[in-house]
């Protein structure tokens, strides 16, 4: 089926495009959302009607998503789950789960916006995509324990992490981050004392007559 975009769809085109897709899709999906139209010549003439319109109205709500982004995006949610002595979930991680917690934190996300690339089985720290807008989405922790006081562990524990990459970088650089002045090494020094024994004979030598 072809369907015209109302709106930017991840891994399928831009506002405006003409696509082929499964009709199921657009069924269920696509034109329910209203993030499509079929692309019939009525259809056609009334986008390029309402283009300006739409272009407008899409780059206020991405305008807006953009600004909560800018607050959202880190948030750490935590989820109280049973488990197993590996730490196996007895119970699913489910996108209304992420959307309540994101939420009861203060922020608000439809399940439909929680993108959750990798299935949550076990307990730890673990990180999804919530879609804010179609050209702007943030990530967020989802810290999975079982218990208030696993969860500050886990939390503590990554952060630990977090720094030690950051110290195993400035390592790697000779112990020195961005902007910081070059430390002097033993190599360094060694040239510089034999300079200045050098220098002092040179002083103690005669002056030539």
């Amino acid at each position: 089926m072809q369907v015209i975009l109302l709106e930017r769809v991840e891994k399928l085109g831009q506002m405006g495009q003409v696509v082929n897709v499964k009709a199921g899709y657009a069924r269920n999906f696509l034109l329910p959302k209203k993030k499509a139209l079929r692309a019939t010549k009525q259809n056609l003439g009334f986008f390029e009607k309402k283009r300006v319109e739409f272009e407008a109205n899409n780059l206020k709500r991405k305008s807006e998503a953009q600004s909560v982004a800018e607050k959202m995006d880190g948030v750490t949610i935590i989820l109280i789950r049973q488990a197993s002595e590996v730490g196996h979930l007895y119970g699913s991680v489910r996108s209304a789960d992420i959307a309540q917690g994101i939420s009861d934190a203060g922020f608000q996300a439809a399940r439909a916006q929680i993108q959750i690339d990798v299935p949550i089985k076990y307990l730890g720290m673990h990180q999804v995509r919530v879609l804010l807008h179609p050209e702007v989405s943030i990530f967020a922790n989802v810290n999975v324990a079982q218990s208030e006081e696993e969860a500050a562990v886990q939390a503590a524990a990554k952060d630990k992490n977090e720094s030690a990459t950051r110290s195993d970088v400035e390592a790697a650089f000779g112990g020195k981050a961005e902007g910081d002045a070059p430390k002097k090494t033993a190599a360094s020094k060694k040239p510089k004392a034999k300079a200045d024994k050098a220098s002092e004979i040179t002083e103690e030598a005669p002056e030539a007559e």
